[in-house]
Protein backbone atom coordinates (compact mmCIF):
# COMPACT_ATOMS: atom_id res chain seq x y z
CA UNK A 1 0.00 0.00 0.00
CA UNK A 2 1.56 3.11 -0.98
CA UNK A 3 2.15 5.67 1.37
CA UNK A 4 -0.46 8.11 0.46
CA UNK A 5 -2.95 5.93 1.05
CA UNK A 6 -2.03 4.91 4.04
CA UNK A 7 -2.58 9.01 4.56
CA UNK A 8 -5.40 9.40 3.22
CA UNK A 9 -8.70 8.19 2.24
CA UNK A 10 -9.06 6.83 -1.46
CA UNK A 11 -10.58 8.78 -4.24
CA UNK A 12 -13.61 6.99 -4.21
CA UNK A 13 -14.45 6.57 -0.60
CA UNK A 14 -13.65 10.25 -0.26
CA UNK A 15 -16.48 11.67 -2.23
CA UNK A 16 -18.77 8.36 -1.23
CA UNK A 17 -21.78 10.53 -0.79
CA UNK A 18 -21.44 12.26 -4.19
CA UNK A 19 -21.12 8.67 -5.80
CA UNK A 20 -24.44 7.87 -3.87
CA UNK A 21 -26.24 10.91 -4.68
CA UNK A 22 -25.54 10.07 -8.69
CA UNK A 23 -26.58 6.56 -8.11
CA UNK A 24 -29.79 7.87 -6.47
CA UNK A 25 -30.40 9.71 -9.33
CA UNK A 26 -29.80 7.27 -12.04
CA UNK A 27 -31.95 4.55 -9.49
CA UNK A 28 -34.90 6.79 -9.79
CA UNK A 29 -34.42 7.75 -13.33
CA UNK A 30 -34.27 4.02 -13.94
CA UNK A 31 -37.34 3.27 -11.52
CA UNK A 32 -39.16 6.17 -13.22
CA UNK A 33 -38.87 5.48 -17.32
CA UNK A 34 -37.39 2.33 -17.25
CA UNK A 35 -39.20 0.60 -15.02
CA UNK A 36 -38.92 -3.04 -16.59
CA UNK A 37 -35.27 -3.38 -15.65
CA UNK A 38 -36.69 -2.98 -11.84
CA UNK A 39 -39.57 -5.50 -12.62
CA UNK A 40 -37.57 -7.76 -14.36
CA UNK A 41 -34.63 -7.80 -11.33
CA UNK A 42 -37.39 -8.26 -8.72
CA UNK A 43 -38.45 -11.66 -10.68
CA UNK A 44 -35.09 -13.67 -9.14
CA UNK A 45 -36.18 -14.02 -5.01
CA UNK A 46 -35.48 -16.62 -2.97
CA UNK A 47 -37.07 -16.83 0.68
CA UNK A 48 -37.30 -12.82 -0.22
CA UNK A 49 -33.45 -12.33 -0.57
CA UNK A 50 -33.22 -10.62 -3.73
CA UNK A 51 -30.78 -12.57 -5.55
CA UNK A 52 -29.01 -9.56 -7.54
CA UNK A 53 -28.59 -7.82 -4.74
CA UNK A 54 -27.23 -10.37 -2.44
CA UNK A 55 -24.68 -10.78 -5.02
CA UNK A 56 -23.79 -7.35 -5.27
CA UNK A 57 -23.47 -7.14 -1.01
CA UNK A 58 -21.39 -10.46 -1.38
CA UNK A 59 -18.87 -8.46 -3.20
CA UNK A 60 -19.10 -5.52 -1.00
CA UNK A 61 -18.96 -7.34 1.89
CA UNK A 62 -16.78 -10.41 0.78
CA UNK A 63 -13.05 -8.23 1.18
CA UNK A 64 -13.96 -6.42 3.85
CA UNK A 65 -14.04 -9.57 5.59
CA UNK A 66 -10.79 -10.76 4.15
CA UNK A 67 -9.32 -7.71 5.82
CA UNK A 68 -9.86 -9.04 9.47
CA UNK A 69 -7.14 -10.86 10.78
CA UNK A 70 -8.75 -12.88 13.91
CA UNK A 71 -5.21 -14.11 14.63
CA UNK A 72 -5.35 -10.58 16.14
CA UNK A 73 -7.71 -11.79 18.74
CA UNK A 74 -5.26 -13.03 21.03
CA UNK A 75 -4.19 -9.71 21.86
CA UNK A 76 -7.14 -8.90 23.49
CA UNK A 77 -5.81 -8.90 27.20
CA UNK A 78 -3.33 -6.34 26.31
CA UNK A 79 -5.11 -2.72 27.22
CA UNK A 80 -8.93 -4.20 27.08
CA UNK A 81 -10.05 -1.18 28.56
CA UNK A 82 -10.70 0.83 25.14
CA UNK A 83 -12.09 -2.39 24.22
CA UNK A 84 -14.39 -2.77 26.71
CA UNK A 85 -15.72 0.95 25.56
CA UNK A 86 -16.01 -0.54 22.15
CA UNK A 87 -18.03 -3.17 23.19
CA UNK A 88 -20.35 -1.13 25.68
CA UNK A 89 -21.05 1.68 23.31
CA UNK A 90 -21.62 -0.61 20.58
CA UNK A 91 -23.62 -3.12 21.87
CA UNK A 92 -25.30 -1.90 25.40
CA UNK A 93 -26.17 1.70 24.07
CA UNK A 94 -26.04 2.24 20.40
CA UNK A 95 -28.76 0.14 19.34
CA UNK A 96 -30.99 1.67 22.37
CA UNK A 97 -29.59 5.11 21.66
CA UNK A 98 -30.64 4.83 18.00
CA UNK A 99 -34.21 3.30 18.67
CA UNK A 100 -35.03 6.30 21.18
CA UNK A 101 -33.57 8.85 19.18
CA UNK A 102 -35.41 7.69 15.93
CA UNK A 103 -38.47 7.59 17.61
CA UNK A 104 -38.67 10.83 18.86
CA UNK A 105 -38.30 12.29 15.52
CA UNK A 106 -39.97 10.09 13.12
CA UNK A 107 -42.84 9.99 15.66
CA UNK A 108 -42.98 12.91 17.58
CA UNK A 109 -41.28 16.33 15.59
CA UNK A 110 -41.85 14.80 12.17
CA UNK A 111 -45.59 13.79 13.28
CA UNK A 112 -47.09 16.43 10.29
CA UNK A 113 -45.05 15.00 7.46
CA UNK A 114 -45.08 11.16 7.73
CA UNK A 115 -47.95 8.71 8.66
CA UNK A 116 -47.50 5.91 11.50
CA UNK A 117 -47.04 3.35 8.65
CA UNK A 118 -44.38 5.14 7.08
CA UNK A 119 -42.19 6.38 10.67
CA UNK A 120 -42.66 2.41 11.86
CA UNK A 121 -40.68 1.57 8.88
CA UNK A 122 -38.17 3.93 8.97
CA UNK A 123 -37.83 3.56 12.76
CA UNK A 124 -37.36 -0.38 11.34
CA UNK A 125 -34.58 0.70 9.01
CA UNK A 126 -32.54 2.83 11.67
CA UNK A 127 -33.24 -0.04 13.86
CA UNK A 128 -31.11 -1.98 11.63
CA UNK A 129 -28.50 0.46 11.07
CA UNK A 130 -27.89 0.63 14.90
CA UNK A 131 -27.52 -2.52 15.81
CA UNK A 132 -24.64 -3.03 12.71
CA UNK A 133 -21.56 -1.19 13.76
CA UNK A 134 -19.25 -0.83 11.38
CA UNK A 135 -16.59 -3.31 10.49
CA UNK A 136 -15.03 -2.24 7.52
CA UNK A 137 -14.90 1.61 7.08
CA UNK A 138 -13.37 1.99 10.27
CA UNK A 139 -10.27 0.79 8.77
CA UNK A 140 -10.24 3.92 7.24
CA UNK A 141 -11.17 6.76 9.37
CA UNK A 142 -8.64 4.87 11.94
CA UNK A 143 -6.31 5.82 9.51
CA UNK A 144 -7.25 9.04 9.35
CA UNK A 145 -6.79 9.75 12.88
CA UNK A 146 -3.54 7.90 12.83
CA UNK A 147 -5.23 5.22 15.36
CA UNK A 148 -3.36 2.18 16.09
CA UNK A 149 -3.79 -0.55 13.10
CA UNK A 150 -2.93 -3.54 15.50
CA UNK A 151 -5.26 -2.50 17.80
CA UNK A 152 -7.95 -1.27 15.61
CA UNK A 153 -8.13 -4.95 14.02
CA UNK A 154 -8.65 -6.20 17.25
CA UNK A 155 -11.72 -4.10 17.62
CA UNK A 156 -13.04 -4.96 14.49
CA UNK A 157 -12.00 -8.84 15.20
CA UNK A 158 -14.35 -9.06 18.58
CA UNK A 159 -17.18 -7.08 17.05
CA UNK A 160 -17.51 -9.56 13.94
CA UNK A 161 -17.86 -12.27 16.21
CA UNK A 162 -20.86 -10.25 18.90
CA UNK A 163 -22.53 -9.59 15.36
CA UNK A 164 -22.86 -13.12 14.94
CA UNK A 165 -24.42 -13.48 18.85
CA UNK A 166 -25.97 -9.81 19.44
CA UNK A 167 -27.21 -8.52 16.10
CA UNK A 168 -30.67 -11.14 15.85
CA UNK A 169 -31.69 -11.01 19.36
CA UNK A 170 -31.49 -7.29 19.49
CA UNK A 171 -33.04 -6.57 16.46
CA UNK A 172 -35.74 -8.89 16.85
CA UNK A 173 -36.07 -7.15 20.70
CA UNK A 174 -36.27 -3.53 19.06
CA UNK A 175 -38.86 -4.10 16.11
CA UNK A 176 -40.75 -5.89 18.92
CA UNK A 177 -41.17 -2.64 20.77
CA UNK A 178 -41.88 -1.12 17.55
CA UNK A 179 -44.93 -3.55 16.86
CA UNK A 180 -42.84 -4.77 13.20
CA UNK A 181 -43.12 -8.61 13.27
CA UNK A 182 -40.17 -10.50 12.09
CA UNK A 183 -39.75 -13.74 11.89
CA UNK A 184 -36.42 -15.69 13.44
CA UNK A 185 -36.23 -18.07 10.78
CA UNK A 186 -35.76 -14.86 8.15
CA UNK A 187 -33.49 -12.98 10.27
CA UNK A 188 -30.79 -15.60 10.83
CA UNK A 189 -31.25 -16.50 7.40
CA UNK A 190 -29.83 -13.29 6.65
CA UNK A 191 -26.91 -13.11 9.29
CA UNK A 192 -26.40 -16.38 7.79
CA UNK A 193 -25.94 -15.03 3.98
CA UNK A 194 -24.67 -11.72 4.65
CA UNK A 195 -22.03 -12.44 7.78
CA UNK A 196 -21.37 -15.92 8.11
CA UNK A 197 -20.58 -17.06 4.43
CA UNK A 198 -18.39 -13.86 3.67
CA UNK A 199 -16.71 -13.93 7.00
CA UNK A 200 -15.99 -17.65 6.64
CA UNK A 201 -14.76 -17.15 3.01
CA UNK A 202 -12.50 -14.04 3.92
CA UNK A 203 -11.05 -16.20 7.14
CA UNK A 204 -10.51 -19.20 4.35
CA UNK A 205 -9.44 -16.53 1.56
CA UNK A 206 -6.54 -15.06 4.09
CA UNK A 207 -5.57 -18.15 5.61
CA UNK A 208 -4.83 -19.50 2.03
CA UNK A 209 -3.27 -16.90 0.56
CA UNK A 210 -1.02 -16.03 3.27
CA UNK A 211 -0.16 -19.54 3.95
CA UNK A 212 0.94 -19.55 0.32
CA UNK A 213 2.47 -15.99 -0.53
CA UNK A 214 2.96 -14.77 3.24
CA UNK A 215 0.95 -12.08 4.70
CA UNK A 216 3.18 -9.35 3.13
CA UNK A 217 2.24 -9.91 -0.31
CA UNK A 218 -1.58 -10.54 0.84
CA UNK A 219 -1.89 -7.12 2.31
CA UNK A 220 0.34 -5.21 -0.23
CA UNK A 221 -0.38 -6.85 -3.51
CA UNK A 222 -3.64 -9.36 -3.00
CA UNK A 223 -5.69 -7.13 -0.86
CA UNK A 224 -5.79 -4.18 -3.12
CA UNK A 225 -6.77 -5.66 -6.01
CA UNK A 226 -10.47 -5.85 -4.39
CA UNK A 227 -10.74 -2.63 -3.36
CA UNK A 228 -13.02 -1.24 -5.84
CA UNK A 229 -15.16 -3.99 -5.86
CA UNK A 230 -16.28 -3.31 -2.39
CA UNK A 231 -16.87 0.88 -3.95
CA UNK A 232 -18.63 -0.75 -7.21
CA UNK A 233 -20.62 -3.62 -5.25
CA UNK A 234 -22.00 -0.49 -2.87
CA UNK A 235 -22.63 1.56 -6.00
CA UNK A 236 -24.45 -0.95 -7.98
CA UNK A 237 -26.57 -2.24 -5.23
CA UNK A 238 -27.50 1.71 -4.75
CA UNK A 239 -28.65 2.06 -8.17
CA UNK A 240 -31.02 -0.84 -7.98
CA UNK A 241 -32.36 0.23 -4.58
CA UNK A 242 -33.29 3.70 -6.58
CA UNK A 243 -34.41 2.25 -9.01
CA UNK A 244 -37.13 0.09 -6.48
CA UNK A 245 -37.34 2.99 -4.36
CA UNK A 246 -38.20 5.02 -7.74
CA UNK A 247 -41.81 6.65 -6.74
CA UNK A 248 -41.59 6.59 -3.19
CA UNK A 249 -38.63 9.07 -3.46
CA UNK A 250 -40.46 11.32 -5.91
CA UNK A 251 -43.42 11.31 -3.61
CA UNK A 252 -41.54 12.03 -1.02
CA UNK A 253 -38.23 13.85 -0.98
CA UNK A 254 -38.45 15.58 2.11
CA UNK A 255 -38.38 12.55 3.42
CA UNK A 256 -34.76 11.78 2.90
CA UNK A 257 -34.00 14.63 4.92
CA UNK A 258 -36.44 13.52 7.83
CA UNK A 259 -34.68 10.22 8.26
CA UNK A 260 -31.26 11.48 8.01
CA UNK A 261 -31.19 13.81 10.79
CA UNK A 262 -32.00 11.55 13.18
CA UNK A 263 -29.26 9.77 11.88
CA UNK A 264 -27.05 12.15 12.11
CA UNK A 265 -27.39 13.33 15.48
CA UNK A 266 -26.83 9.98 16.27
CA UNK A 267 -23.82 9.47 14.97
CA UNK A 268 -22.32 12.39 16.85
CA UNK A 269 -23.99 11.37 20.03
CA UNK A 270 -22.28 7.12 19.63
CA UNK A 271 -18.99 9.22 19.03
CA UNK A 272 -18.93 11.00 21.90
CA UNK A 273 -20.62 8.05 24.25
CA UNK A 274 -17.28 6.35 23.10
CA UNK A 275 -14.53 9.29 22.86
CA UNK A 276 -14.59 11.08 25.83
CA UNK A 277 -14.69 7.63 28.46
CA UNK A 278 -11.56 6.77 26.51
CA UNK A 279 -10.09 10.23 27.57
CA UNK A 280 -11.70 9.32 31.18
CA UNK A 281 -9.49 6.28 31.10
CA UNK A 282 -6.39 8.19 30.17
CA UNK A 283 -6.45 5.92 27.05
CA UNK A 284 -3.85 7.10 24.32
CA UNK A 285 -5.49 9.04 21.30
CA UNK A 286 -4.33 6.14 18.78
CA UNK A 287 -6.80 3.86 20.89
CA UNK A 288 -9.48 6.72 21.37
CA UNK A 289 -10.12 7.85 17.63
CA UNK A 290 -11.18 4.17 16.41
CA UNK A 291 -13.25 3.30 19.55
CA UNK A 292 -15.38 6.18 19.00
CA UNK A 293 -15.18 6.17 14.97
CA UNK A 294 -16.35 2.46 15.21
CA UNK A 295 -19.31 3.12 17.26
CA UNK A 296 -20.60 6.31 15.42
CA UNK A 297 -20.18 4.19 11.40
CA UNK A 298 -22.40 1.64 11.12
CA UNK A 299 -21.89 -1.67 9.05
CA UNK A 300 -24.82 -0.45 6.31
CA UNK A 301 -24.15 -2.72 3.70
CA UNK A 302 -25.78 -5.38 6.56
CA UNK A 303 -28.49 -2.94 7.70
CA UNK A 304 -29.38 -2.68 4.03
CA UNK A 305 -29.20 -6.82 3.23
CA UNK A 306 -31.44 -7.39 6.33
CA UNK A 307 -33.89 -4.46 5.71
CA UNK A 308 -34.21 -6.15 1.89
CA UNK A 309 -34.75 -9.45 3.14
CA UNK A 310 -36.98 -8.77 5.81
CA UNK A 311 -39.13 -6.13 3.87
CA UNK A 312 -37.79 -6.28 0.59
CA UNK A 313 -36.23 -3.80 -1.96
CA UNK A 314 -38.98 -1.20 -2.55
CA UNK A 315 -39.94 -0.94 0.95
CA UNK A 316 -39.57 2.37 3.72
CA UNK A 317 -37.10 0.68 5.63
CA UNK A 318 -34.78 -0.49 2.91
CA UNK A 319 -34.87 3.53 2.20
CA UNK A 320 -33.80 4.33 5.12
CA UNK A 321 -30.90 2.47 5.09
CA UNK A 322 -29.66 3.61 2.16
CA UNK A 323 -29.99 7.24 3.71
CA UNK A 324 -27.76 5.99 6.27
CA UNK A 325 -25.31 5.29 3.76
CA UNK A 326 -25.69 8.59 2.07
CA UNK A 327 -25.20 10.17 5.70
CA UNK A 328 -21.81 8.45 6.54
CA UNK A 329 -18.97 10.11 4.86
CA UNK A 330 -19.39 13.98 5.31
CA UNK A 331 -20.58 13.02 9.11
CA UNK A 332 -17.62 10.56 9.51
CA UNK A 333 -15.09 13.20 7.85
CA UNK A 334 -16.58 15.58 10.47
CA UNK A 335 -15.71 13.21 13.83
CA UNK A 336 -12.18 12.43 11.96
CA UNK A 337 -11.87 16.58 12.18
CA UNK A 338 -12.90 16.61 15.28
CA UNK A 339 -10.78 13.71 16.68
CA UNK A 340 -7.69 15.12 14.92
CA UNK A 341 -8.06 18.46 17.09
CA UNK A 342 -8.34 16.70 20.19
CA UNK A 343 -4.89 15.26 20.47
CA UNK A 344 -4.01 16.77 23.13
CA UNK A 345 -6.61 15.28 25.57
CA UNK A 346 -4.98 11.98 25.63
CA UNK A 347 -1.34 11.03 26.81
CA UNK A 348 0.87 9.55 24.67
CA UNK A 349 0.66 5.76 23.68
CA UNK A 350 3.44 3.68 25.72
CA UNK A 351 5.52 0.75 23.98
CA UNK A 352 3.18 -1.76 26.19
CA UNK A 353 -0.40 -0.75 24.40
CA UNK A 354 0.89 -2.69 21.06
Amino acid sequence: MSNDKTQGIGFFQKYLTIWVALCMAAGVLIGKFLPVIPTFLNQFEYARVSIPVAILIWVMIYPMMMKVDFKSIKNVGKNPRGLFVTWIANWVIKPFTMYAIASLFLYVVFKGFITPDLAKEYLAGAVLLGAAPCTAMVFVWSTLTKGDPAYTVVQVATNDLIILIAFVPIVKFLLGVSNVSVPWDTLILSVVLFVVIPLTGGIFTRLLVTKRRGLEYFEKQFLPKFDNATIVGLLLTLILLFAFQGDTILNNPLHILLIALPLTIQTFLIFFISYIPCRWLKLPHNIAAPAGMIGASNFFELAVAVAIALFGTSSPAALATTVGVLTEVPVMLILVKIANKTTQWFPKPSPDIK
